[in-house]
């Protein structure tokens, strides 16, 4: 029945209408209810009643297709339940039928933080998963050399346990739509067609990436950030590149290169011809090139110093090492050992720099904000690969790079209210936030946290941050420089001090944003958030826990930590 005001609405229409009219509104609606009863009927049910779809993320990409996923397959009948891999429940893997896992690799082939407790479970032995029929899909990105390890490693796992594969683990690069559309598709065609009856499937390696474009662009700016007398070095560095295509949040790769002095030790050493050209890639390349350009050969992790050993047939220490000293500690027979021990050193892994400009102020150009890592190692002060590279170019320097999406770390609507807290370099994805929202003319109201150690020379952006302040762009700014007092101030404590209006913000809707270290920084940035929510929003913890949590849910929690 339709409710009243409803059916006086119709029948003053049928009233006021001639017999025409009457016929050509019957028809229309005959029409209507024959299309739904049409595509009510050719929905295909599937035999499977449940479906468990557990995503392990850190950018927000798993997440997004987990959802999805859900979202087709109820459509084809199926209750689809999605779920968290750090909020999962282990004992329910056991009584699990069908199962998809949706897992990213990040850092060193690792899971994600969300995933690791997930990921440590399931390589415990001591119980099987006779039941299970599952399939993975891995994300990551071709550029590091464990490429989707993470996802490997479950799908490797889960079947060592006892499970069943109803689809083949899928390998995807940073284009991964096409390919997680293939691989769902493929997990229910196999569900329909009855996923008792399928054995063990060969892994699929994935297709040749299509939408990671490589920019190659020009310096145009390369200024040390930090004053005289600082601590540190921390460089602003501006790239132009054609037709460069980026959204605010995202990052760029770059594969940093080799010291040249480095190299030049390495074959002092070994006496090996630098023009000597071997195949790589199926391509023929020259020493030179490899070791300058292409092959890690510092810090080099724990597994190929296995090789090695293997290699020249030694007992070495396996720790991470640098080629050069394993050379001159357990040097190569001749050139053809050499050259084997070419081939066990890994391609030059990609370092992820936050863009730290706006798409809409700074049009074909990509900055980003480099921290020169210095470090000591047995007394020798080491620099890190990448931002000792950056450190040193200039205005004639090309550099290559790719554009490496965030989804998860996205502004909000124009009039949403943001607070970003990002000490150190972690203040680069705000400096584009605020720039896009300067250019964009948003109303959203602004509030920025920044840290470091001291005011006089370790003021990132201080100018900038400064005129967005007086112009109204930025609402609030609270600084927190941990040097320039007696006892050491970090952005922590600068939030609780502004706890109330903070809380405030939170209330009203405000997302909040965190970049820079994951630890300590991150972890002690969240503990205040919730000492905020507890004391000035008069909840429990155990209210202010699930207060965060239904922020992070909302996308109104995200970071992005490194």
């Amino acid at each position: 029945m339709l409710e009243e005001n409803k059916l006086n609405t119709l029948l003053k229409l049928i009233s006021s209408s001639t017999n025409e009219e009457l016929i050509w509104m019957n028809g229309y609606l005959n029409g209507i209810v024959s299309k739904q009863i049409s595509k009510e009927e050719t929905v295909i049910k599937s035999h499977v009643n449940k479906l468990t779809i557990a995503y392990g993320t850190e950018t927000g990409n798993s997440k997004r297709l987990a959802t999805e996923f859900a979202s087709r397959a109820k459509k084809k009948g199926v209750n689809a339940k999605v779920q968290s891999l750090d909020q999962y429940r282990f004992n329910d893997l056991a009584k699990e039928e069908y199962f998809l896992a949706v897992i990213s690799t990040h850092g060193d082939g690792e899971p994600p933080a969300a995933a690791k407790k997930f990921y440590d479970h399931v390589h415990q032995n001591g119980f099987k998963l006779d039941k299970l029929k599952y399939s993975v899909l891995a994300l990551g990105d071709t550029a590091y050399p464990l490429f989707c390890k993470a996802g490997e490693d479950v799908d490797e796992q889960l079947n060592k346990l006892g499970g069943t594969r109803i689809a083949p683990l899928q390998k995807c690069d940073l284009d991964f739509d096409a390919e997680a559309d293939e691989w769902f598709e493929d997990v229910f065609k196999s569900l329909n067609d009855g996923s008792e009856s399928l054995t063990i499937v060969k892994q699929v390696t994935p297709k040749k990436a299509t939408g990671k474009k490589t920019y190659t662009g020009t310096v145009l700016t390369h200024i040390d950030l930090n004053d005289m007398g600082s601590n540190k070095q921390t460089y602003h560095i501006e790239i132009a590149a054609e037709d460069v295509s980026y959204k605010p949040g995202d990052s760029i790769g770059i594969v940093p290169e080799n010291d040249k002095e480095l190299v030049e030790k390495i074959f002092t050493l070994t006496h090996f011809d630098r023009d000597t050209n071997i195949e790589y890639k199926d391509e023929l390349t020259s020493v030179l090139e490899l070791l300058q350009k292409k092959l890690n050969i510092v810090f080099l992790p724990e597994r190929v110093v296995k090789h090695y050993a293997s290699v020249v047939q030694q007992d070495i220490a396996v720790t991470r090492i640098d080629l050069l000293d394993l050379l001159r500690l357990h040097p190569v027979k001749d050139g053809t050992q050499f050259l084997e021990i070419l081939k066990i050193l890994e391609p030059i892994a990609p370092r992820l720099y936050s863009i730290a400009s706006s798409p809409e102020a700074h049009s074909g150009e990509v900055h980003i904000t480099v921290a020169k890592n210095s470090f000591k190692v047995s007394d020798e002060i080491k620099n890190g690969l990448a931002s000792d590279f950056l450190s040193h170019l200039d205005g004639s320097n090309e550099l290559k790079f790719y554009v490496s999406p965030n989804n998860q770390f996205r502004l909000p609507e124009e009039d949403k209210n943001i607070i970003m807290i990002g000490p150190g370099t972690g203040i680069a994805p705000f400096r584009c936030f605020l720039a896009e929202r300067d250019s964009t003319g948003a109303t959203g109201k602004n509030w920025l946290f920044f840290g470091e150690q001291h005011f006089a020379s370790d003021f990132l952006y201080q100018t900038e941050i400064q005129n967005w302040l007086e112009t109204g762009v930025l609402t609030k700014v609270n600084t927190a420089f941990s040097r320039d007092e007696q006892e050491k101030v970090y952005v922590q404590h600068k939030m609780l001090q502004h706890g109330a209006e903070f809380f405030e913000w939170l209330h009203a809707g405000s997302y909040v944003y965190v970049c820079g270290t994951k630890d300590p920084m991150s972890v002690d940035v969240e503990q205040t958030l919730l000492q905020i929510i507890e004391k000035f929003g008069e909840r429990s913890k155990e209210e202010a826990e699930q207060f965060l949590d239904d922020m992070k849910e909302e996308g109104r929690y995200v970071k992005d930590v490194y």
